[in-house]
């Protein structure tokens, strides 16, 4: 069952993905390197599938589409926040991230196993038998995530 890392507000993409490895577009290159400046070794403690929840405006700074692309690559499920800066929402689409909006992030903890059912529109908090609703994704961006982003959703039409 996919767990949680717990994350502040206003965690920004030089974080994500430092500015010395924007020299490569590999993303197996990138997903070892996430989060390293501010949280040693996050790339190896991290497990397919494993949920990244924050605080407000995660994703701000500079509009790199490497920071969603390291953030799949290293096997990250979904990114859950209460808000996201613009164009790390668009990117994370783009690049076919699962991010949603969620006002009661404060209510989830580090460690934490969540079930996300898109559907539905409900995060099942399985630690605490909670549940939160989270913001529906618009119709285009859920078919750019089925296809699991958008230089795939191109190939198809």
């Amino acid at each position: 069952m996919p767990k949680v890392w717990k994350f502040g507000d206003n965690i920004d993409t030089d974080i994500i993905i430092a500015a010395r490895y924007l020299n490569t577009s590999d993303p197996d290159i990138l997903a070892k390197h996430i989060m390293e400046d501010k949280y040693k070794d996050f790339s190896t403690k991290i497990s397919s599938g494993d949920i990244i929840v924050a605080g407000e405006n995660f994703g701000c700074g500079s509009s790199r589409e490497h920071a969603p692309i390291a953030l799949k690559a290293a096997g990250v499920g979904a990114v859950i926040a209460k808000s996201f800066a613009r164009i790390f929402y668009r990117n994370s689409f783009n690049t076919g991230l699962l991010i949603l909006e969620c006002p009661q992030v404060d209510e989830i903890f580090e460690g934490d196993e969540l079930q996300i059912d898109i559907a539905k529109g409900i995060i099942k908090n399985l630690t605490k038998n909670e549940e939160y609703k989270f913001e529906p994704i618009p119709p285009f961006m859920q078919e750019l995530l089925n296809a699991g982003g958008l230089m795939n959703y191109a190939k198809k039409i």
